[in-house]
């Protein structure tokens, strides 16, 4: 799956599922900080990634992501490695 592909799919589900205003997502925007989610929200954030993209991200992905960047290429990296 392209790149923008997967930035455009995120971001619909970012601002309709978890009402994130869209301008507030950038690339270099503090991902955590700018969604500000419980752990109940990330929950649904890993459903919600599964049921779009067919992966999982687990704990651990998420210590790794600090920017809607690592956030996406985390998601790209996945895919690619369930493909491979």
């Amino acid at each position: 799956m392209e790149r923008e592909k997967i930035v455009a799919i995120a971001n619909d589900f970012l601002i309709n599922e978890f009402e994130v205003d869209g301008d507030e997502i950038t690339n270099d925007a503090h991902f955590k900080k700018t969604l500000g989610l419980d752990s109940l929200d990330y929950i649904d954030l890993v459903v919600v990634i599964e049921s779009n993209f067919g992966v999982k991200l687990g704990e651990a992905d998420f210590k790794d992501i600090i920017t809607f960047d690592d956030f996406y290429s985390t998601i790209e990296k996945k895919i690619a490695n369930k493909n491979a």
